[in-house]
């Protein structure tokens, strides 16, 4: 009994590891550039609207 809990608990965490690890990657190779565009795109518009308003 005492081998199956630790097994078990030992699987547990490498199972958490493994989902922790490849969330971490989806955030950093697909979100990150993501949110980065926008945040260009949206400082390229607050230039824009001041550019507009200084005419």
């Amino acid at each position: 009994m005492r081998k199956f809990a630790s097994g078990f608990v030992t699987g547990t965490l490498a199972a958490a590891a493994v989902v922790a690890g490849v969330a971490m990657s989806v955030k950093k190779k697909i979100i990150d550039p993501i949110e980065e565009r926008d945040s260009k795109i949206d400082e390229n518009r607050k230039k824009a609207r001041r550019k507009r308003i200084a005419r």
